[in-house]
């Protein structure tokens, strides 16, 4: 497959972002306190690193197998970690790791929404399609920890 210059361009900011949202979830999983956030923050990281492998496919002019299975979101129904005699410190902590990554998942998909319009191959902007879509259901698996938890 070949790229031009400005679909390399903008698949390097993409996996640049990809890299950047790694590191913030290895960082909250490092972080969380309630062991379920801990889980879900270390899964998304490992999503992500999916999505900066895949982009470095396309970067190498490679077309890379990706997933087209149902929504991950849908599957996830997190229990509550925290009650009223919780620490209420741990649970405000989580609380922002929680909304801060949101805010990253609006902004990563707002840029695969912008971006994928810029790419001639179908075949690209379907794969970028699917990666907004989970940096999608990351951010709906988030909220519904944060509604579970009475933090929403």
């Amino acid at each position: 497959m070949i790229l031009t210059e400005k679909e390399n361009s903008i698949l390097k900011d993409l996996q640049t972002q990809e890299k950047v949202c790694m590191d913030h979830y290895n960082l909250c999983a490092n972080t969380a306190k309630d062991g379920c956030l801990k889980d879900l923050f270390t899964q998304i990281a490992k999503d992500e690193q999916e999505h900066y492998q895949s982009l470095g496919k396309l970067i190498n002019g490679e077309m890379p197998s990706f997933n087209t299975s149902t929504s991950k979101a849908d599957s996830y129904h997190p229990k509550a970690a925290y009650n009223a005699s919780a620490n209420q410190a741990d649970k405000q902590h989580d609380a922002l790791l929680c909304s801060d990554s949101i805010g990253n998942e609006k902004m990563v998909s707002s840029d695969y929404n912008t971006s994928l319009f810029q790419f001639g191959s179908g075949e690209v902007r379907k794969l970028l399609n699917r990666i907004q879509t989970e940096e999608q259901e990351h951010a709906e698996m988030i909220y519904k920890y944060k509604q579970a938890n009475g933090m929403a």
